[in-house]
C-alpha cells in the first residue's frame, strides 16, 4: 500500500488535509513530535512503513549533521539530492497508518531542531507491503 501526497504552494482542499492529519491534531507535513515518541516504543504488531520527505530548506545542511543522521539508529537517512537546499529524510517507522508514519519521521526534524531550524516539506511517501 502507498500513500503520498505532493504539497504545494496553495492550500490543500479541506478533505484532503484532514485525511493527513495525524490523531495528534497536526499535519503530516509540520511533524508531530508525538508520533515520533510513539514510533520509538510501537508495538511490533504494527506495520513497518518506508517513509520519504522531500523538504526546503532556507540554509545548507552541514555534511556532519547529514551523517550523524544516518547514526542516529531509527533507520533514518538524510540526503541532498543534486538539488541545492532540497533534501530526502528517510526511514522505517512502525505505526498503524500512513500518516501517522508520516507525521512521526517529520516530528523527527521538529524534535532535532539543531539539524535543520526551518523547512518546509514538499512531499511525502508512506509505504508498507500488505503480506507484511
Amino acid at each position: 500500500m502507498t500513500e503520498s501526497a505532493i504539497l504545494g504552494a496553495r492550500p490543500q482542499p479541506q478533505a484532503e488535509a484532514d485525511r493527513w492529519t495525524c490523531p495528534h491534531g497536526r499535519h503530516a507535513g509540520q511533524g508531530c513530535v508525538t508520533c515520533y515518541e510513539a514510533a520509538a516504543e510501537a508495538d511490533a504488531a504494527l506495520p513497518v512503513w518506508e517513509v520519504a520527505v522531500w523538504f526546503t530548506s532556507a540554509r545548507p545542511i552541514p555534511i556532519r549533521a547529514l551523517h550523524d543522521v544516518h547514526r542516529h539508529g531509527h533507520h533514518f537517512a538524510l540526503d541532498q539530492p543534486s538539488t541545492p537546499l532540497i533534501f530526502l529524510l528517510t526511514g522505517q517507522v512502525r505505526a498503524a497508518q500512513g500518516v501517522e508514519a508520516v507525521a512521526g519521521l517529520v516530528g523527527f526534524l521538529v524534535q532535532n531542531r539543531h539539524i535543520v531550524d526551518e523547512f518546509i516539506v514538499t512531499e511525502f511517501r508512506a509505504v508498507h507491503s500488505l503480506t507484511g
